[in-house]
């Protein structure tokens, strides 16, 4: 088992933790093929009813990917091969059979972000922070699918702003516009909602929940979408260089658009 993502099964809900809180529990390769490896490994037979999805540390849900991982990018194909990495996990948390909630403390941003987006319920503790800064640190994009799912959720407009401005959305916006359905005051009170939500759920007909969150996930997927072209412009550009080592070296970047 992978000590940065644990897995543990209690009554009846497989309770999955990031655990990589000196990092704010951002995510490497190896924690993202975890993850989905859990979630297409849950039965159907009714050992597992729900799965709740957590970071530890008291301070973030998931910091995005670790970036120090980007420095080994050099070729065309890494780019590519990286947004088919987080499409896959995105694919497999969305297709997991049974209910998947994200329990959010702190944190949840970029990949943690689409991890949350791509459960079927969200409830969130008072600190939340929410959202996408890639324009501001790294200079790199989101896959289409990823795009089109955070639309689903909040809206594309809302999406576009996320994006463009790079600011987060705290708890009482995240709320209001549906992000989550749920806020509590702190971590020891969400974890234990989440639980209370798990059972709840877990006591659903399975059939029904599995057919709704399958027809919903086709209704979205119906058009797929070619984005190679965007995603080697931004990943194999000056920029994304300059972004990645500014963020790792805690500086400003200069953008050149190149």
């Amino acid at each position: 088992m992978n000590g940065e993502i644990t897995d543990e099964l209690r009554d009846g809900v497989l309770w999955i933790t990031f655990q990589r809180p000196q990092a704010r529990n951002a995510l490497t390769f190896a924690m993202y093929e975890r993850l989905a490896e859990l979630c297409r490994g849950v039965p159907t037979g009714g050992s597992v009813r729900t799965v709740v999805i957590s970071g530890a540390g008291g301070k973030a849900f998931a910091a995005g990917t670790d970036m120090t991982q980007f420095r080994a990018f050099d070729t065309p194909q890494d780019a590519l091969d990286y947004e088919h990495q987080i499409d896959a996990v995105l694919n497999a948390v969305e297709c997991c059979p049974v209910p998947t909630i994200a329990a959010i403390n702190g944190a949840c941003t970029g990949g943690g972000g689409s991890i949350a987006a791509a459960c079927d319920l969200r409830i969130a503790s008072a600190s939340l922070k929410f959202g996408f800064p890639i324009a501001r640190t790294l200079g790199n994009c989101l896959g289409a699918g990823n795009l089109a799912r955070l639309s689903e959720l909040i809206g594309a407009g809302r999406v576009r702003e996320l994006i463009f401005t790079a600011r987060l959305i705290e708890a009482a916006e995240a709320l209001n516009i549906g992000l989550v359905s749920e806020v509590l005051p702190d971590e020891t009170t969400l974890l234990l909602r989440a639980t209370e939500l798990a059972e709840q759920v877990g006591s659903m007909a399975p059939l029904t929940l599995r057919a709704t969150k399958e027809a919903m996930r086709r209704n979205r997927t119906v058009a797929q979408v070619e984005d190679s072209d965007l995603i080697l412009s931004c990943y194999m550009s000056d920029d994304f260089r300059i972004g990645m080592e500014a963020f790792l070296n805690k500086k400003k970047p200069v953008w050149t658009g190149k």
